[in-house]
């Protein structure tokens, strides 16, 4: 049991190195580092490349963390962020009484990761949980486009309905708003009868996070109205969240 718990802990050390180094390391690195003869070193590191952790780099002897890490690292930042976050959209939700979403930039996608509504309406907006939508229609999309640093020349402006915005330039001057008023609208440029408001929200090191905000019919939810709360909502996210 001592030389398997001890095995455990090279091989925890071996990973950690790995993935806090900023260029790929090498076998020869890791015993000089970690102070482990070859044989022990060699046996670790294919251990831990059979479990998928780590691999080589092309047809070199350099070692780095293999896709299963960035996976797993970006699946633990988003439960923290959606835990970190509840008490937001909760917030939020009972201010307007409308649907409230946490979205975060997936590949230039927006994905929603976290969605509340406890609203007593028949009529109630669909689980989009675990869905995506693009950036540029979106209220959403809009607060991560201008908060991030994504080329828009590159985003497919695909049209959903007539309000949808199909011009790179006409984009860039609603991003511009956006950083302006610190909040994006949408008025049915992605569904029709469907209008939303969103809010960036950030770390205590005010790193931007995602975005977060509401949606719901457009009857309910008129341009003055989603100008009017959004200045609540915007009270509501400057706490920023513990990650």
């Amino acid at each position: 049991m001592r030389n398997q718990n001890k095995s455990l802990t090279r091989g925890l050390q071996i990973l950690k190195e790995i993935l806090f180094s900023n260029t790929p390391l090498t076998a020869v690195m890791l015993c000089q580092k970690l102070d482990i003869d070859k044989s022990t070193m060699s046996r670790l590191i294919t251990s831990l490349m059979n479990e998928g952790f780590i691999k080589y780099l092309g047809n070199s002897k350099e070692i780095v963390k293999a896709d299963i890490m960035d996976i797993m690292t970006s699946q633990a930042s988003q439960d923290v962020l959606i835990e970190r976050s509840q008490d937001l959209l909760e917030d939020i939700f009972n201010l307007t009484n409308e649907c409230v979403y946490l979205a975060i930039n997936d590949n230039n996608s927006l994905l929603y990761l976290n969605q509340i509504d406890n609203s007593t309406r028949v009529i109630k907006m669909r689980n989009s949980i675990g869905s995506y939508a693009p950036l540029h229609c979106t209220a959403l999309g809009k607060v991560i486009l201008a908060y991030s640093e994504i080329d828009i020349s590159l985003l497919e402006l695909n049209e959903y309905t007539k309000n949808s915005l199909l011009k790179a330039r006409y984009l860039q001057k609603e991003l511009n708003i956006v950083l302006e008023n610190k909040y994006a609208i949408e008025n049915e440029e992605f569904e029709y009868g469907l209008s939303s408001l969103a809010v960036p929200i950030f770390d205590y090191e005010n790193t931007f996070l995602g975005a977060v905000g509401i949606a719901g019919l457009s009857a309910r939810l008129s341009e003055e109205t989603l100008h009017s709360v959004a200045l609540k909502i915007l009270k509501l996210s400057s706490k920023k969240i513990r990650i």
